[in-house]
């Protein structure tokens, strides 16, 4: 009996993994993906450093104070358009110009806040005060002034207003004088040219000063 030879089955040829060339649509596909991703990150933090110095105030100047490097500091922040709003580091320290609004110690400085001493519209005038100021009265509240002048007889007149909404410039308060103790205050309010005569009067002929906080700030 005879016996037939196993005949073996061909093998399958081996596959060729090829290397990715420039052509390969998949290589260039990835390629665009990683740079568009680089980009973003670049312009991302690129955004993010575009600051600018400006200055801001490192103490509270009163209105008609001139505007020294002493009285302020550099701030690095972010203003985009609004960069030629405020006094910019790189623009320098405008000589001669005094604060035409309060500047608040840590606020940015605005272009608008200085001008010169000659286009203020209102005139500081410090007026003695022996009367406790009422807590929270501090630069920038509006007050009213009330007089009372001295009559031929020795005693004081009925106090009348003689301002309305005055703002405070400046305060030079003792804690004893500030809520209910004794001693002088040296308040700076803004007085405007109209008005100013009679105040003056008033101070000249040793009127004793009230001043009332006028929170609301109406006239």
């Amino acid at each position: 009996m005879s016996s037939l030879a196993a005949t073996p089955g061909k093998a399958e040829p081996p596959v060729r993994l090829r290397k990715p060339t420039w052509k390969d649509p998949r290589l260039l596909v990835g390629l665009l993906l990683v740079l568009a991703s680089v980009a973003g990150v670049t312009a991302l933090v690129g955004n993010a450093d575009q600051t600018t110095d400006v200055y801001a105030a490192r103490v509270e100047v009163p209105i008609g104070r001139e505007v020294t490097p002493e009285d302020l500091t550099v701030a690095a922040v972010r203003l985009d358009e609004l960069q030629s709003a405020y006094l910019r580091v790189a623009d320098g320290i405008p000589e001669d110009l005094v604060a035409t609004s309060l500047l608040r110690a840590g606020e940015l400085v605005p272009r608008s806040s200085l001008g010169a001493a000659d286009a203020l519209d209102r005139k500081p005038v410090g007026l003695t005060v022996d009367d406790p100021l009422p807590t929270g009265t501090s630069t920038g509240s509006r007050v009213d002034v009330w007089v009372s002048l001295e009559g031929d007889d020795g005693t004081f007149e009925p106090p009348t207003q003689l301002l309305a909404a005055a703002e405070i410039s400046e305060l030079r308060v003792s804690e004893s004088a500030l809520g209910g103790g004794s001693g002088s205050t040296l308040v700076h309010v803004l007085v405007d040219d109209e008005r100013l005569p009679e105040l003056l009067d008033a101070l000249l002929n040793e009127a004793r000063i009230a001043i009332v906080l006028n929170p609301g700030g109406s006239e």
